[in-house]
């Protein structure tokens, strides 16, 4: 049976912003299945368009799936943790590092490219249904996968910027079949932000920026994303609304863009929607007070489903920056941010246990928290279905369920 849905066409974004995007008028269509033929159904939808019946699973499975979490161990035993979480609460992804921020050491995951598959094999074979297995692999600084490990090396965003697009997808095509080769699914890339300040400490600075111009930071993300998906490997983009303009680093705390936050860095989310292209989008720890006085985009429904489900019309996967990070952990409690950040319309929570502490137990207890927020009517279960299938839908869409 086929069904049609309308998809919203670009409104208003707000008065504050000022942007204005012209009604497509597009329909796209979906064929709806039960569970087993979840292979057959096209698109993505928005949080009020999920109408089919939710899928036969239990609650536990379905908040297991929405939990993407780091830990410590180059290799892992029966007994390790980290496979006791993937058993039993289904836990849906891990996140690698090849750093330890908390003890300040090295190695945390990744020692070389055979121990790295080695890993991930280990890892995926105690799942039930296959992990998300993820990686910050930008290029440049920001990446876990360094040439002295044995692995290839990828320029930064900056220069690839400056670089021609034949130069881009040739580099980016080397970089996916890396990630695919070692079992990799998720990239926790590419960052298009805008370089509005170059002395930006998390961005600019970093060289982690195509460029201020978001037509070639469209085209660069672009060229990244085609690379990635034709080997099997999903694409992230991030991060919500835009960290390019801060003076401060969210890692540390609350950052504040109310003053330099400019309508040009929702571009690259608007138009790479638009072209069918963004399968995940990242959200950022930033407050814009013009658009919510009170949250963060990563805790804000005004974010996330008014402006990025709404306005913009993305059907697919919201994962959230690192729920440990300074500016939410220290601002909003690590218990009450994951509530928030369900409620907001996070699909998939990053929990990377690689900030100020390390606790084995972090996958259980979120999962904990979060069983609690439904069974005590804080989140619906609604809010719980939509999610989960929307992971599923991706998973499907990259051969990871069939």
């Amino acid at each position: 049976m086929k069904r049609q849905h309308k998809r919203p066409g670009m409104l208003a974004l707000t008065a504050a912003l000022g942007l204005c995007y012209i009604s497509a008028g597009m329909k796209t269509i979906f064929r709806s299945t039960v569970w087993l033929a979840m292979g057959l159904l096209l698109g993505t939808f928005s949080e009020g368009e999920m109408q089919d019946p939710v899928e036969p699973a239990p609650l536990e499975e379905k908040l297991g799936q929405m939990l993407l979490v780091g830990f410590r161990g180059t290799t892992v035993q029966a007994d390790s943790n980290i496979l006791r979480s993937i058993r039993e609460i289904h836990l849906g992804g891990v996140v690698l590092f090849d750093y330890d921020m908390p003890s300040k050491s090295y190695p945390r995951n990744i020692v070389s490219p055979g121990q790295v598959r080695e890993l991930v094999r280990n890892l995926q074979s105690a799942a039930a249904i296959p992990l998300l297995v993820a990686v910050d692999a930008e290029g440049g600084r920001i990446n876990r996968l360094k040439p002295k490990y044995g692995f290839i090396e990828v320029p930064s965003a900056q220069h690839m910027g400056e670089a021609g697009l034949q130069e881009n997808h040739a580099s980016y095509r080397k970089l996916a079949r890396q990630l695919n080769g070692l079992g990799f699914n998720l990239n926790l890339a590419p960052v298009v932000d805008l370089n509005l300040n170059p002395d930006n400490p998390v961005i600019g600075s970093l060289e982690r920026s195509f460029s201020p111009d978001p037509e070639n930071v469209i085209a660069r993300a672009s060229a990244f994303i085609e690379e990635h998906r034709s080997l099997g490997v999903i694409s992230t983009l991030k991060h919500f609304p835009g960290h390019g303009s801060s003076r401060q680093d969210s890692h540390l705390g609350l950052v504040d863009v109310t003053s330099t936050f400019q309508d040009r860095e929702l571009l690259p989310y608007q138009e790479l929607i638009r072209a069918g292209q963004v399968d995940v989008i990242m959200t950022a720890h930033i407050m814009n007070r013009k658009i919510d006085p009170a949250n963060p985009a990563t805790l804000s429904p005004r974010f996330l489903q008014t402006i990025l489900r709404q306005d913009m019309g993305f059907g697919g996967v919201i994962i959230s920056d690192d729920m440990q990070m300074g500016a939410i952990s220290r601002n909003f409690g690590w218990e009450e941010s994951l509530i928030k950040a369900v409620q907001a319309g996070c699909d998939i929570l990053a929990i990377s246990n690689n900030a100020r502490t390390y606790d084995e137990r972090a996958a259980t207890k979120a999962h904990s928290i979060l069983l609690a927020a439904v069974k005590g009517g804080r989140i619906p279960r609604s809010r719980i279905d939509a999610s989960y299938r929307r992971i599923l839908r991706l998973k499907q869409k990259y051969s990871l369920v069939r």
